[in-house]
């Protein structure tokens, strides 16, 4: 398994398939083409994740990327917020994956990271790289973000920075984390459902969809681990 394959199927929702497959995430996390360093600190990743009880680790998950925009797991949250030009980005990037012969499931939102990785892990390295590096500044600030609170996700975030090699500069990202409010607080969230908009006639979403403006993570995570 590569390491940008490995690190999306670790930073995807822990479904209770990744402790079947304890044994092949630790060897693949000993990759010695990375640093002796960070080497060591994907080993304990992994062996922290695997030595935590699925729903403890499911509730982390989620506690730490479906709780507000600031964490989102989802790049054109962070690109395009909420404008028009987003869904056209949605298009662009689906007909790319099509075009390489990479097939999305239904509920799939295509620039999902952890998904986003699986398809990079497929395609040759410095095309990875490339990827990777024009969306550096978006996961160098999750990396910071996950580091202010006290994540032990920013690890896997910080190596995705690293192996794009750019020229994102994590220190200065990691002083505006220390300055952000945080969004992931009860009354934060609280008043984000409070201005959420009512939406009637054709406008209205259907009943299994999830209110427009705060599409979750979680919905989007159910790919099987698949070493």
């Amino acid at each position: 398994m590569s390491l940008v394959r490995l690190v999306g199927v670790l930073l995807d929702y822990p479904q209770d398939e990744l402790w079947e497959h304890g044994g092949e995430l630790l060897g693949a996390a000993d990759d010695p083409a990375l640093p002796a360093a960070r080497r060591g600190d994907l080993v304990r990743f992994v062996r922290e994740l695997l030595g935590t009880d699925p729903l403890e680790a499911q509730d982390r998950w989620l506690s730490l990327f479906d709780r507000g925009r600031a964490m989102s797991l989802l790049l054109f949250e962070h690109i395009h917020g909420e404008s028009r030009d987003r869904g056209q980005a949605m298009v662009d990037l689906m007909e790319t994956y099509r075009r390489n012969g990479f097939e999305l499931a239904a509920r799939e939102l295509p620039d999902y990271l952890p998904l986003v990785l699986e398809y990079l892990g497929q395609r040759p390295q410095e095309e990875a790289r490339d990827w990777l590096q024009h969306v550096s500044h978006i996961v160098g600030l999750l990396a910071a973000r996950a580091a202010e609170r006290n994540s032990p996700y920013a690890v896997l975030l910080e190596i995705l920075v690293e192996y794009a090699g750019g020229r994102t500069d994590l220190d200065a990202l990691r002083r505006r984390a220390s300055e952000e409010p945080r969004d992931d607080t009860p009354e934060v969230m609280d008043r984000l459902w409070e201005d959420e908009a009512v939406r009637f006639g054709n406008e209205a979403p259907d009943e299994n969809c999830t209110p427009a403006g705060r599409v979750s993570a979680r919905s989007t995570a159910t790919r099987q681990v698949q070493p």
